[in-house]
C-alpha cells in the first residue's frame, strides 16, 4: 500500500495530489507555516492542521515499512520466509497485529517450551494437538503415550514432567496464534473495564478517593471526551494510593465465559476427544500468564495514547488563546509583581517595551499606603505610563484593588489590568532573563515580564517554555515530547500567523519565524546591533549563512515597517510583488 493510499484511509479528506505536494514540499526544506501560507494553489488550500496530519502520518508510515522489512529479514534468516507469509507482512499496517505475526519467529530467551522441545517432547505435543483437533486417536491412553518419552538423561523422569513438558509447548503455540490473540485484543477493547481500588498508600481525604471502586468500560474511556478520567487514574496508580487492572464487569472482575470458550475451542476443537481436559488447562493458562498480559498492556497503552493526545490538544488550545491575547500596543506600562511581606516589585517599562526603572511598593501599613501613593503619583506623573499590569498571582486581588482606588483617588483614567503571570517565575530565572538583564534582581525581572505581556503578549511569551505557562490540569502526566512538540508548533503557528516586526522583535521572537531557528534568529538581531534596521526585506540576504532558501521560507512572515516598499510591511510574499506592481 502506497503513502497517499494509506494516509487517505486515515484522513478521507485528502486527495492523492495534496499529499504528494506537501510531501514534495516538505522534502525541499518547506516549513508547515510556509506551505499554508504561500503554496495554497499546489496543495488544494490545505490549512496547518491537515499538512501536519500529512508530515506526521509519514513519519508513521516509514516506521511501519520499516518494522516490516526487519520481520521479513528475521525470518528470512530462520529459512521460514513463504511467498503468502511475505505478502501478508508487507499488506499489515497495524504494529499490534503485526508483532502478533512476528511472534511465533521472535528470538526469546530460554522458555519453558524451548526446554521441553530440546527435551524431545515436542512430537508428544504435536501429537496432542492433533488429537484435540479431529486428528487419528491413538489405541493407547494419553499416558501411554507420554510415558514413551520420559528419558534420565533428557531431565524427563516421568510421565508427570512429559506431560508438563508438552503442555509447556502447547502453551506457548497458543499464546502465538495470531487469530486468538487479536480475538482477544477485540473482545477486551471491547467488553473489557479498567478497574481501580485502593492501593498500598491511601490518604486521608485523598484527591483519588472517588477512584477507589471504580468501573468503567474501556471503549468509554477509549473516547476523548472521558480520558482524563484514565489520566488521574494513572497518576493513582503511580502515587500507589490505586491499584489498576483490566477485567470483566459487576462480577469478580472475571471476563465471561465467550472469551473462554473461544480459547478452548482454539485449543480442542473436538468437543468429545480424551485430550479434552489436558488442551482446555493449557488454553486457561495461556490465556492467563501470556495472552491477557500482552494485551492489557496494550490496553494501558491505547488509554494513554488518546489521554495524551486529548490533553495535549487541552493545552495548544489554551496556550494559542494565551499567545494570541489582544495585545495593549506600543505604550508605556508599569509592571507590578505583587507581594505581602517583601513587597510588590514594581518596573517601569517604556513604549518600546525596554525597562527603565524599578522599585518596590509596600500596602500593608496606612504609613506604607500613603508613601506608595506618592510614588505612583510620581511615576504617572514623569513616566507617561499609559496602563498598570498586576500579576495575578498571591495577593494579586489585593494589590489591584489598591491601585485602582489610588489610581482614581489622584484624577488618573489609567487602566489597572490584570495579568496572568504563569511562568514568570521561571522565565525570571531562566538563561534568557539573566543574559536580558544581568544586573537585576529575579523579582525585578518578573515585574518586567508582567508588563511586557500587557503591551504584547506573544513577543513576551515565546521566551517561557510553553509547559511552564500553566495552561493543564494533567501536562505532568502526558507524554513529554509529545507536549513539547505539539507547544512548539502552536507558538510557531501563532509566530507566524501574526508576523514579526524585523527592526524590533528579539531573537527569542525570530527563531520561531519559519525557517530561521535560535542560531540564525541571534545572526539577525547581531547584523541589527552593528548595521543598524533593515530597510527592506532583501537586506537580509546580507546577513550571514541567511541563504536564499531561508529567505524564501521566512521573508513573508517578517515586517519592515516605514520602508521604501510598503509591501514589506505586510504579508504579501516578495516573489508576490512583481504580479501586484504590474497590476
Amino acid at each position: 500500500m502506497t503513502f497517499e493510499n494509506w494516509i487517505i484511509g486515515i484522513h478521507s479528506d485528502l486527495k492523492i495530489p495534496s499529499v504528494q505536494s506537501v510531501l514534495k514540499l516538505s522534502e525541499e526544506g518547506g516549513t508547515v507555516p510556509f506551505i499554508a501560507r504561500y503554496r495554497k494553489e499546489q496543495t488544494g488550500n490545505l490549512d496547518e492542521v491537515a499538512i501536519r496530519n500529512i508530515i506526521d502520518g509519514k513519519e508513521k508510515y516509514d516506521e511501519i515499512i520499516k518494522r516490516q522489512s526487519f520481520i521479513i529479514q528475521e525470518i528470512k534468516k530462520q529459512d521460514k520466509l513463504t511467498q503468502q507469509l511475505n505478502l501478508k507482512i508487507s499488506s499489515t499496517f497495524n504494529l499490534s497485529i503485526l508483532e502478533d505475526i512476528y511472534l511465533p519467529y521472535k528470538q526469546k530467551r530460554k522458555t519453558k517450551s524451548a526446554k521441553a522441545k530440546e527435551a524431545g517432547l515436542e512430537p508428544l505435543a504435536l501429537l496432542i494437538w492433533d488429537w484435540g483437533h479431529g486428528g487419528k486417536v491413538p489405541p493407547e491412553s494419553l499416558e501411554k503415550c507420554a510415558e514413551k518419552f520420559i528419558s534420565i538423561e533428557k531431565g524427563i523422569g516421568d510421565i508427570a514432567a512429559a506431560l508438563q513438558g508438552a503442555q509447556d509447548i502447547i502453551i506457548e503455540k497458543l499464546s502465538e496464534t495470531e487469530s486468538l490473540r487479536q480475538f482477544v485484543r477485540e473482545y477486551t477493547f471491547k467488553n473489557g473495564y479498567v478497574k481501580a481500588e485502593a492501593g498500598s498508600k491511601p490518604q486521608p481525604h485523598s484527591k483519588f478517593e472517588k477512584y477507589f471502586d471504580f468501573e468503567e468500560k474501556i471503549s468509554n474511556l477509549l473516547l476523548p471526551q472521558n480520558s482524563h478520567r484514565y489520566l488521574a487514574i494513572k497518576r493513582g496508580w503511580h502515587e500507589e494510593e490505586l491499584k489498576v487492572h483490566i477485567g470483566g464487569a459487576k462480577t469478580n472482575g472475571e471476563f465471561d465465559a465467550d472469551l473462554q470458550q473461544k480459547v478452548e475451542t482454539a485449543a480442542c476443537s473436538s468437543p468429545k476427544s480424551p485430550v479434552g481436559p489436558f488442551l482446555h488447562k493449557a488454553a486457561k493458562l495461556a490465556l492467563r500468564a501470556h495472552i491477557q498480559p500482552s494485551i492489557e498492556a496494550e490496553v494501558h497503552t491505547a488509554l494513554k495514547n488518546i489521554a495524551d493526545e486529548a490533553a495535549i490538544k487541552v493545552f495548544a488550545e489554551n496556550v494559542r488563546k494565551l499567545l494570541l491575547s489582544p495585545p495593549f500596543g506600543s505604550k508605556a506600562v508599569l509592571g507590578v509583581d505583587p507581594g505581602i511581606r517583601t513587597g510588590c516589585k514594581i518596573a517601569v517599562i517604556n513604549d518600546a517595551g525596554k525597562y527603565l526603572a524599578s522599585s518596590v511598593m509596600f500596602t500593608q501599613s496606612a504609613k506604607e499606603k500613603s508613601e506608595s501613593a506618592l510614588m505612583l503619583k510620581h511615576l504617572l506623573a514623569t513616566q507617561n505610563i499609559r496602563a498598570i499590569a498586576v500579576g495575578n498571582g498571591t495577593a494579586g486581588r489585593e494589590t489591584e484593588t489598591f491601585l485602582r482606588a489610588t489610581v482614581k483617588a489622584l484624577g488618573s483614567h489609567v487602566p489597572v489590568v490584570m495579568v496572568n503571570e504563569s511562568g514568570a517565575s521561571v522565565y525570571s530565572a531562566s538563561d534568557n532573563a539573566r543574559e536580558e538583564f544581568p544586573d537585576l534582581d529575579l523579582t525585578v525581572r518578573g515585574a518586567i515580564s508582567i508588563a511586557r505581556r500587557l503591551q504584547d503578549p506573544l513577543a513576551e511569551l515565546v521566551k517561557v517554555d510553553p509547559k511552564s505557562i500553566g495552561v493543564g490540569q494533567y501536562q505532568h502526566d502526558v507524554s513529554p515530547v509529545a507536549l513539547q512538540k505539539n507547544l512548539d508548533e502552536v507558538v510557531d503557528s501563532c509566530v507566524n500567523g501574526v508576523g514579526v516586526n524585523l527592526n524590533t522583535a528579539s531573537y527569542h521572537l525570530l527563531a520561531h519565524v519559519s525557517g530561521i531557528g535560535p542560531g540564525l534568529a541571534k545572526s539577525v538581531v547581531e547584523y541589527r546591533q552593528k548595521k543598524g534596521v533593515f530597510k527592506t526585506r532583501t537586506d537580509l540576504l546580507e546577513v550571514p549563512r541567511f541563504s536564499k532558501k531561508v529567505f524564501e521560507q521566512a521573508a513573508g512572515f517578517l515586517r519592515v515597517a516605514g520602508g521604501p516598499n510598503p509591501l514589506d510591511n505586510t504579508g504579501v510574499h516578495p516573489e508576490r510583488y512583481e504580479i501586484l506592481e504590474n497590476i
